[in-house]
Protein backbone atom coordinates (compact mmCIF):
# COMPACT_ATOMS: atom_id res chain seq x y z
CA UNK A 1 0.00 0.00 0.00
CA UNK A 2 1.47 3.04 -1.18
CA UNK A 3 0.81 6.27 0.12
CA UNK A 4 0.08 9.80 -1.56
CA UNK A 5 -1.09 13.32 -1.13
CA UNK A 6 -3.75 14.52 -3.01
CA UNK A 7 -6.01 17.28 -2.85
CA UNK A 8 -9.26 17.74 -1.75
CA UNK A 9 -11.81 20.69 -3.08
CA UNK A 10 -13.95 21.42 -0.15
CA UNK A 11 -17.26 23.57 -0.42
CA UNK A 12 -16.45 27.17 0.51
CA UNK A 13 -15.24 28.20 3.64
CA UNK A 14 -15.85 24.45 4.92
CA UNK A 15 -11.91 23.68 4.86
CA UNK A 16 -11.43 23.69 8.57
CA UNK A 17 -14.76 20.92 9.06
CA UNK A 18 -13.71 18.78 6.57
CA UNK A 19 -10.13 18.97 8.09
CA UNK A 20 -11.67 17.64 11.44
CA UNK A 21 -14.40 15.31 9.83
CA UNK A 22 -11.30 13.35 7.89
CA UNK A 23 -9.51 13.30 10.87
CA UNK A 24 -12.00 11.46 12.90
CA UNK A 25 -12.06 9.03 10.22
CA UNK A 26 -8.36 8.53 11.14
CA UNK A 27 -7.39 10.10 7.21
CA UNK A 28 -3.86 12.04 7.09
CA UNK A 29 -4.75 15.52 6.17
CA UNK A 30 -2.67 18.15 5.70
CA UNK A 31 -4.91 21.98 5.97
CA UNK A 32 -1.84 24.62 5.38
CA UNK A 33 -2.71 27.87 6.95
CA UNK A 34 -1.63 31.69 7.41
CA UNK A 35 -2.20 34.33 9.80
CA UNK A 36 -3.62 37.51 8.24
CA UNK A 37 -5.35 40.60 10.78
CA UNK A 38 -9.08 40.69 10.65
CA UNK A 39 -10.96 43.69 10.89
CA UNK A 40 -13.72 43.24 13.57
CA UNK A 41 -15.78 46.51 14.41
CA UNK A 42 -14.22 47.67 17.52
CA UNK A 43 -11.04 46.07 16.89
CA UNK A 44 -7.95 44.39 14.60
CA UNK A 45 -7.68 40.31 15.11
CA UNK A 46 -4.87 38.11 13.80
CA UNK A 47 -6.55 35.32 12.33
CA UNK A 48 -5.47 31.96 10.82
CA UNK A 49 -6.96 31.18 7.75
CA UNK A 50 -6.21 28.07 4.80
CA UNK A 51 -3.23 29.21 2.67
CA UNK A 52 -5.38 27.88 -0.48
CA UNK A 53 -9.05 28.60 0.34
CA UNK A 54 -11.15 25.91 -0.95
CA UNK A 55 -8.64 22.61 -0.75
CA UNK A 56 -6.68 20.62 1.55
CA UNK A 57 -4.68 17.81 1.26
CA UNK A 58 -4.87 13.97 2.36
CA UNK A 59 -2.31 11.65 2.14
CA UNK A 60 -3.53 7.89 1.47
CA UNK A 61 -3.65 4.83 -0.73
CA UNK A 62 -7.03 5.94 -2.66
CA UNK A 63 -8.49 2.49 -3.00
CA UNK A 64 -12.10 2.76 -3.38
CA UNK A 65 -12.88 2.29 0.47
CA UNK A 66 -10.77 5.51 1.36
CA UNK A 67 -11.89 7.17 -2.01
CA UNK A 68 -15.53 6.45 -0.77
CA UNK A 69 -15.13 7.94 2.71
CA UNK A 70 -13.26 10.68 1.80
CA UNK A 71 -16.29 11.99 -0.80
CA UNK A 72 -18.68 10.83 1.52
CA UNK A 73 -17.59 13.57 4.14
CA UNK A 74 -19.87 16.61 4.20
CA UNK A 75 -18.30 19.59 2.86
CA UNK A 76 -16.14 17.82 0.56
CA UNK A 77 -16.75 18.43 -3.44
CA UNK A 78 -14.27 16.38 -5.08
CA UNK A 79 -10.94 14.66 -5.20
CA UNK A 80 -9.01 16.50 -8.08
CA UNK A 81 -8.04 14.77 -10.84
CA UNK A 82 -8.24 14.32 -14.60
CA UNK A 83 -9.94 11.88 -16.62
CA UNK A 84 -11.66 10.16 -13.96
CA UNK A 85 -8.46 9.31 -12.34
CA UNK A 86 -6.78 11.26 -9.15
CA UNK A 87 -4.18 13.23 -9.75
CA UNK A 88 -1.40 12.61 -7.11
CA UNK A 89 0.85 15.92 -5.98
CA UNK A 90 4.07 15.05 -5.23
CA UNK A 91 6.01 14.84 -1.70
CA UNK A 92 8.13 17.88 -2.62
CA UNK A 93 5.59 19.94 -3.01
CA UNK A 94 4.07 19.30 -0.04
CA UNK A 95 7.29 19.25 1.67
CA UNK A 96 7.94 22.58 0.40
CA UNK A 97 5.28 23.88 2.05
CA UNK A 98 5.36 22.55 5.13
CA UNK A 99 8.93 23.72 5.63
CA UNK A 100 7.80 27.21 4.48
CA UNK A 101 5.13 27.39 7.00
CA UNK A 102 7.25 25.81 9.66
CA UNK A 103 10.36 28.52 9.82
CA UNK A 104 8.46 31.39 10.10
CA UNK A 105 9.16 32.75 6.26
CA UNK A 106 6.93 35.67 5.65
CA UNK A 107 4.16 34.74 2.69
CA UNK A 108 1.20 35.24 1.19
CA UNK A 109 -0.63 34.14 -1.79
CA UNK A 110 0.29 34.70 -4.87
CA UNK A 111 -0.65 33.84 -8.91
CA UNK A 112 -0.21 30.47 -10.31
CA UNK A 113 2.94 31.10 -12.65
CA UNK A 114 3.78 28.48 -15.41
CA UNK A 115 6.38 29.40 -16.75
CA UNK A 116 9.67 31.19 -15.14
CA UNK A 117 12.96 29.52 -14.14
CA UNK A 118 13.14 26.91 -11.73
CA UNK A 119 15.08 26.95 -8.87
CA UNK A 120 16.50 25.06 -6.02
CA UNK A 121 17.12 27.17 -2.39
CA UNK A 122 21.10 26.16 -1.50
CA UNK A 123 21.36 28.10 1.93
CA UNK A 124 19.08 29.70 5.02
CA UNK A 125 15.84 27.99 6.60
CA UNK A 126 14.48 27.10 3.20
CA UNK A 127 17.30 25.09 1.80
CA UNK A 128 16.03 22.48 -0.14
CA UNK A 129 12.92 23.48 -1.40
CA UNK A 130 11.90 23.91 -4.92
CA UNK A 131 10.26 26.83 -7.01
CA UNK A 132 10.11 29.54 -9.39
CA UNK A 133 12.34 32.07 -9.25
CA UNK A 134 10.11 35.96 -9.31
CA UNK A 135 12.21 39.17 -9.48
CA UNK A 136 10.25 42.16 -8.05
CA UNK A 137 12.88 44.87 -6.89
CA UNK A 138 16.51 44.63 -7.15
CA UNK A 139 18.40 42.35 -4.50
CA UNK A 140 14.76 41.85 -3.14
CA UNK A 141 13.85 37.82 -4.62
CA UNK A 142 10.83 35.95 -4.18
CA UNK A 143 10.45 32.49 -4.46
CA UNK A 144 7.19 30.39 -5.68
CA UNK A 145 6.35 27.49 -4.41
CA UNK A 146 3.54 26.22 -6.80
CA UNK A 147 1.44 22.96 -6.60
CA UNK A 148 0.61 22.14 -9.76
CA UNK A 149 -2.47 20.62 -9.44
CA UNK A 150 -3.74 23.18 -7.61
CA UNK A 151 -3.13 25.95 -9.91
CA UNK A 152 -2.33 27.77 -6.62
CA UNK A 153 1.17 29.42 -5.64
CA UNK A 154 2.89 30.97 -2.50
CA UNK A 155 5.46 33.44 -2.16
CA UNK A 156 8.28 33.83 0.02
CA UNK A 157 10.87 36.54 0.04
CA UNK A 158 14.65 34.90 -0.04
CA UNK A 159 18.20 36.69 -0.95
CA UNK A 160 19.06 35.94 -4.63
CA UNK A 161 22.23 34.31 -3.78
CA UNK A 162 20.54 31.40 -1.70
CA UNK A 163 18.87 30.21 -4.93
CA UNK A 164 20.87 28.40 -7.53
CA UNK A 165 19.02 27.11 -10.92
CA UNK A 166 17.86 23.42 -11.55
Amino acid sequence: MYLEWYAVHTASRHEQKVHDRLIEKSIHTFLPKMEVWSRRKDRRKRIQIPLFPGYLFVKACLDSRIWLRILRTPGVAYILGNNGKFTPIPENQIASIRMILENDVLIRPYPYLKIGQRVRIVNGPLIGCEGILVREKPNKEKIIISIDLLKRSVCAEIHEADVKPI
